[in-house]
């Protein structure tokens, strides 16, 4: 029997994570909250809301695909509390060691690598072509974006959102809820609930 994958967020990034969903031998279809009014995305059907989700639990795993990182946390914690399952999506071009562990929920994208004794919680999303090296520590619901680098040894906390193309250098701790621009370079650690942007990044604004 195949398997079916039920996608919460249909989305630009919920396609990507449908393709890689179907390379992984599933059978997709989404469900959305924003768009009430549409019934497919691309070649894939939208079947219901949250709601209509809530009631078909057992016939699907689940994928929230939503970018935004605590609304991610608030769907998936509210459907696995309803008893979802959460698999773990990785397109078949990821590099994964086999000494890494990666939680429940989370999706690793075409190109990524995750180095040896990399822990990455649950709800995470690695991006395409993004590479976490040795050791580092990903915190829940985080977002690592293409392209991004963490040297070895990098802390990231609970939904933080690494921009596009950057890079953290060795052992540097990026706090809860930070948000690092695209292209910045981080080269000292980032306290909680800010915005660090540049080359090297400097704190620009407390949430």
């Amino acid at each position: 029997m195949i398997p079916k994958l039920a996608i919460l967020g249909a989305s630009g990034h919920g396609k990507v994570i449908a393709d890689i969903a179907e390379l992984n031998g599933y059978s997709v279809v989404f469900y959305d909250d924003a768009f009430p009014k549409i019934d497919s995305i691309a070649h894939w059907p939208v079947i219901g809301n949250t709601r209509d989700l809530l009631k078909s639990l057992n016939e699907y795993s689940l994928c929230i695909a939503i970018g935004d990182n605590l609304i991610r946390r608030k769907k998936q914690s509210e459907l696995q509390e309803a008893g979802g399952r959460f698999p773990v999506l990785v397109h078949p071009s990821a590099t994964i060691s086999r000494h890494a562990n990666l939680g429940h929920g989370t999706v690793v994208m075409a190109g990524a690598v995750i180095n040896a004794f990399a822990e990455v919680d649950c709800g995470v999303i690695i991006n395409t072509s993004a590479v976490i090296e040795h050791d580092c520590k990903i915190n829940e619901f985080s977002h690592i974006s293409p392209n991004a680098t963490l040297a070895g040894g990098v802390t990231v906390g609970k939904c933080v959102w690494i921009g596009a193309g950057s890079v953290v250098k060795q052992l540097v701790n990026v706090d809860d809820n930070v948000v690092v621009g695209a292209g910045s370079v981080v080269i000292n650690n980032i306290p909680k609930g800010t915005t660090a942007v540049g080359v090297p990044a400097q704190i620009k604004i407390a949430k």
